[in-house]
Order: structure tokens, then sequence, then C-alpha cells
């Protein structure tokens, strides 16, 4: 988390996905910490991306970022060339199979970068937030997402029901991720073709409206004590599961 002005993100599969993206302007690393596998990595990237490196005491790290793990980078702001708008859904490059992820009121930085890491690691094409009552992209959402939000195109819209429509325009099935589903993703078989799946926040799932804009709702079997996942995780499980073995992903 930033604590000044000054734009960063810590840690380090953060910092050097910021470097291979293009965003960092200078790399701090720890005093010391140089010769150590994990910093060499760091220096590496930083070398070949041009970016200049600085090693400072301990505090002055401490000042810019909580739990920076002895390495932060500065960046000029936070990523725009990422994020999309609306209309950018229908002019944007889809595959035939493409997998497109739509999260409904997710608030939390840390919810928003793992469920992010989880999306650009399977390959899915996008993800949908909403721009109200939803996660900002913060260096804790950055750093959450081990750095896949400076890659992932993010289509920050102010209509998800909307939004969906235009996916479904563009021959995309909509599937939500809803506890009270008829079936589980072990009753149903994928769709084929182009799928938007879309998950809700922890506390009050999808709403109403977005509920009943989807195409088809299933839930994810549970078996043990405990009722529910977290979202990345719900998301992990409903992708690697579900979705990319019908695409031969799996």
């Amino acid at each position: 988390m930033t604590k000044g002005q000054t734009p960063v993100v810590a840690g380090k599969r953060a910092v050097l996905e910021a470097i291979r993206a293009g965003e960092a302007s200078e790399v701090l690393i720890a005093r010391g910490s140089r010769q150590s596998p994990g910093m060499r990595d760091v220096f590496d990237a930083a070398r070949s991306g041009h970016v200049r490196t600085r090693e400072v005491d301990r505090p002055a790290l401490d000042a810019l970022a909580d739990d920076h793990r002895g390495v932060v980078a500065k960046i000029d702001a936070m990523p725009t060339h990422t994020t999309l708008g609306e209309r950018d859904l229908s002019t944007f490059s889809w595959d035939d199979d493409a997998v497109a992820v739509v999260l409904d009121g997710v608030e939390d930085p840390q919810n928003l970068g793992a469920a992010a890491r989880s999306i650009e690691a399977s390959g899915a094409r996008m993800l949908i937030t909403r721009t109200h009552r939803a996660a900002p992209v913060t260096p804790a959402a950055v750093r959450a997402s081990a750095g896949a939000l400076l890659h992932l195109p993010h289509a920050r819209v102010a209509n998800l029901a909307r939004a969906i429509e235009r996916l479904k325009d563009l021959r995309f099935t909509v599937i939500g991720l809803d506890e009270d589903a008829p079936g589980t993703i072990d009753d149903q078989v994928c769709p084929t073709g182009r799928v938007a799946l879309v998950l809700g926040s922890e506390g009050s799932g999808m709403s109403r409206l977005v509920r009943e804009h989807c195409d088809l709702l299933v839930s994810l079997p549970m078996h043990g004590k405990v009722g529910s996942l977290n979202v990345a995780a719900s998301l992990a499980a409903v992708l690697y599961a579900y979705v990319l073995p019908s695409r031969g992903g799996g």
C-alpha cells in the first residue's frame, strides 16, 4: 500500500511484472540484499528493461509501502493502458472461445488482485468490474495480483447488466456462479464458444439484476464443513475445473 504521494508497487513478483509491463520508473532495493537469488532476478529484469535501480536503507522502503519484502518499484501512475470502458467490449479482439470474467460488487482490493491473478494465469481475456462500489486498482491490488493487473485488460463499466447484454450481442454465453443455482458444475456441461463468468461479492453475491441477465447459473459442489469459498478461490475452481477443460486447456 502506498503511504506517500508516489504510486508504488511492492514485493518481488509485483515489481518484476511492473518492470516487464514497462510501468516501473525506478526500483528501490533494500541495502545489502542485492546478491540474494530473488533480488538478482529483479536486477536482471531492470537492467534488461533499462529501469534505474537504487539501493536504499529499509526505513526508506518502510516509508513508501507496507510489507515490501525489500523491494519497491516507483511507477508514474496506476496502469491505464489496460483499462477499458463499456464501448471497448464491442471493438475488442475476441477469440471464438474467449473467456471473460465479470466481478459484481467485489470491493476489497486484495480480492480483486487475487481474482485477477487467476484470470490472467488461466488465459481468460478480460476482467470486467463496476466503476462504483467496486475495488479500485491500487498498489495493494497489484501486489495481490502478483502483477497480473499490469497486463490484464480490465473494463470498468457503469452498468454491469448493460455490459452483460453487450457481451451477449458478441455471442457470449453468460454463466453466473450462484450458491442457490439448481445445479453444480458437476451437473452442467460448460457451453462451447465464448463464455463470460459472473461472480458476486462474498457477502451478498450477485445483484438481482445481474443474476437475471445470466443465461445459466451454476454452483460449486461443497463437500466439507465449510459452506463457501472466497471469490478468488471460487473463480479459480470454476475456471480450471469447469471452463478450461471444455476448451482443451485443462
